[in-house]
């Protein structure tokens, strides 16, 4: 049986994480099926990845006995159970389209480091978030440079060593997620962030992924190249199909071609 479920729907693709009996947590046949699913998606004719769990939890980190049995595994082999982990996150951050994390009861470990790869987090009010590495006598190692670039050094100093435990509103004024919804209303906050994301260009949307990622990475650089870059990137977009496009659109006080909604 999959343990993930995935399903399109106006232009929606969900992958649900379907592992409720261990609160979802990730072994290495969910791992695979992430990956195999976030390496489908530029065939797909989605507009938004929408990244749940099943049932009480969003997800509850690493498979405890998958990593008892990886730690008995070669160094070799942990390694590379390790860094096909790393890929998934990577595959996140990188995918074309907007990934929305959907968030419900609690988010462990690599639980919160999907969180933190996804572009936007909404977590329902009584959502929980840790990372209990420490007291297992492990690291958040994988999931570190999503998490540092999501929450900084210091919050991460102190989630990390201490591995408490913290409310949605923290989680929320750190960083961490985005929006939080009152009990009840999850599913229509996760609408609202959906069709806000539905109303920009997918060719933008795409290029504003490429672009913030690139620029975090050049912050340290040289100025010259960083404003070279930028540059490039605004003189393409407005030269663009899409672009072009959008902006006579606005001018004429029309929708967008990519709304659907026609003249």
């Amino acid at each position: 049986m999959s343990s993930l479920v995935q399903e399109l729907n106006d232009n929606v693709l969900s992958m649900r994480l379907h592992r409720p009996g261990t609160h979802n947590a990730l072994d290495e046949a969910l791992v695979e099926e992430l990956c195999d699913a976030f390496d489908s998606v530029r065939a797909s004719t989605a507009r938004v990845v929408l990244l749940s769990g099943e049932g009480k939890s969003f997800c509850s980190g690493a498979d405890l006995e998958t990593m008892r049995r990886q730690g008995q595994a070669s160094l070799a082999e942990n390694e590379r159970a390790a860094l096909r982990l790393g890929a998934l996150f990577e595959k996140i951050d990188t995918c074309p389209l907007p990934v929305v994390a959907r968030v419900q009861g609690a988010a462990v470990g690599g639980g919160v480091g999907l969180v933190a790869a996804c572009d936007i987090a909404v977590a329902e009010a009584s959502a929980t978030f840790s990372l209990a590495e420490v007291r297992l006598g492990l690291v958040p190692a994988v999931i570190s440079p999503y998490l540092l670039r999501r929450i900084g050094l210091g919050h991460a100093r102190d989630l990390v060593l201490t591995g408490r435990k913290i409310l949605a509103g923290e989680a929320l004024r750190i960083g961490l997620v985005h929006r939080i919804a009152e009990t009840g209303q999850l599913a229509t906050t996760v609408d609202d962030v959906v069709r806000e994301l539905k109303a920009g260009g997918p060719e933008a949307i795409a290029r504003a992924k490429r672009l913030l990622r690139e620029v975090d990475a050049r912050l340290n650089g040289p100025r010259d190249a960083l404003s070279s870059f930028t540059a490039h990137e605004i003189a393409e977009a407005r030269a663009s199909k899409e672009g072009c496009s959008g902006t006579s659109a606005f001018l004429a006080k029309k929708p967008p071609p990519w709304s659907g909604k026609g003249e």
